[in-house]
């Protein structure tokens, strides 16, 4: 009855949980880092997640706007071109500008802060470039 082995499967924890890096690992500093209560806090500032979420507030904005204009199909071939260039990507030990999606979203003329200062999110990442990579893809 193959009903009933995928209900057993569903139930059944998987093998990620058990593994040397799933539930019951300790916290691997190396790659994490510090633990901090304060980063797991709720926002200090309430335009905070106002200003995380801006980029997609913004495309939502744009997106019902184009439909407006000019029809469904205009916003699906954008979504579908962005979702082309996200999956082009750089090996994880190497910082990706990202230019094709600044084109497509029209922030290739604009200077802001992270062209100055350098978006605090995007660091750059050292370490080793096997080991990044074999995480990366679910072996380690």
């Amino acid at each position: 009855n193959s009903r009933g082995t995928t209900s057993l499967l569903k139930d059944s924890i998987s093998f990620t949980e058990v593994s040397a890096s799933g539930l019951y690992e300790g916290h691997d500093l190396l790659r994490r880092g510090f633990t901090s209560v304060k980063n797991e806090l709720l926002p200090s500032h309430p335009l905070e997640l106002t200003e995380k979420n801006f980029q997609l507030n913004q495309d939502k904005t744009n997106f019902a706007t184009l439909r407006n204009i000019q029809g469904i199909h205009a916003p699906l071939k954008l979504q579908m071109e962005f979702r082309a260039v996200k999956q082009v990507q750089r090996l994880p030990f190497l910082h990706s500008s990202n230019i094709a999606m600044d084109i497509l979203r029209g922030n290739d003329e604009c200077i802001g802060f992270e062209d100055i200062l350098n978006d605090p999110s995007q660091s750059e990442v050292m370490g080793e470039p096997h080991m990044m990579m074999e995480h990366k893809l679910g072996l380690l």
